[in-house]
């Protein structure tokens, strides 16, 4: 060898070495909530049959709706071809799309939030203490959250000699927007109608979905008359929203209930029942409207 020969020793690129990245898919809404789906395999499928390494056994999934890679580019996800799409947040996935840590896919009605990291099992339990407290559909706080927080309220409404508020708020019509538009429409609505009444309130506003197409929003040191300005403004705004699904424009609109703290209301569950009843009122009265 010549003294002044260079040589050259090959060594792999790091970026041809696998990622070896730790992720998972976590159910947050639909069948099977909680739980952890490892995705390990180089080529993981979702889909309606059996044989799909996640099986979603709904309607609106095809057999084989969707795959995973994890490989050296990463994790990445593809439709196959499905009837209804594949989502990330919100997003229908045309061709393939990177996973990043912390998104929302959606197979037919069920959501899937996607983590990965170093400390995988760490964000899985917090993932699952998190779907303590929220609605993994529409991202707003669930009916068990409302209840810790409306006791709480009122206790502090009680302590201080402070006002406290209610609304209760309901879809109308919305078994019909099932019927004629399907579930996934119906999802659709409810997620971005949250979405909507989100702008619109302040920080130390409780805003929870109370169930099914039910939604409360708690209003500490907020009087009647101020409850009932906003409960109008969310409706007007509403009422105007653009809902489209599927190229489908559905009409949606809400009625609202009002109530306020009173000396008689011993405990939270008599405020709800007086807000309810104005609910009531507003959906006999002819619906999209306030009563309080």
């Amino acid at each position: 060898m010549a003294q002044n020969e260079t040589v050259v020793t090959a060594i792999s690129k790091i970026s041809d070495r696998p990622l070896n990245l730790d992720a998972a898919l976590v159910v947050i809404y639909g069948l099977d909530l909680g739980r952890k789906h490892d995705l390990k395999q180089p080529e993981v499928t979702i889909g309606r049959s059996s044989k799909a390494d996640i099986c979603v056994d709904q309607e609106a999934v095809s057999r084989n709706h969707a795959q995973i890679t994890n490989s050296k580019k990463g994790v990445r996800i593809k439709d196959l071809g499905s009837t209804n799409g594949t989502f990330v947040n919100d997003e229908l996935v045309e061709g393939e799309r990177h996973l990043r840590n912390g998104d929302l896919v959606k197979i037919g009605r069920t959501i899937f939030k996607y983590i990965a990291g170093g400390n995988i099992e760490a964000a899985y339990h917090d993932e699952i203490y998190r779907l303590t407290t929220m609605d993994g559909l529409t991202q707003v706080h669930n009916r068990r959250y409302f209840d810790e927080q409306i006791d709480r309220e009122l206790s502090r409404s009680r302590r201080y000699e402070r006002v406290l508020s209610l609304v209760m708020m309901d879809i109308d019509y919305f078994k019909q927007i099932n019927d004629e538009h399907g579930h996934l429409a119906g999802d659709y609505v409810l997620k971005q109608l949250a979405s909507t009444v989100r702008t619109k309130i302040r920080r130390e506003d409780v805003f929870a979905r109370y169930g099914g197409e039910e939604f409360a929003i708690i209003l500490p040191e907020i009087d009647l008359k101020g409850a009932k300005l906003l409960s109008e403004k969310v409706r007007q705004l509403i009422a105007k929203q653009h809902f489209s699904f599927d190229k489908n424009h559905i009409p949606v609109t809400v009625s609202v209930g009002v109530a306020t703290l009173q000396p008689q209301h011993r405990e939270a569950a008599d405020l709800v029942r007086a807000a309810d009843a104005k609910l009531y009122d507003a959906k006999t009265g002819g619906r999209n409207r306030v009563c309080c």
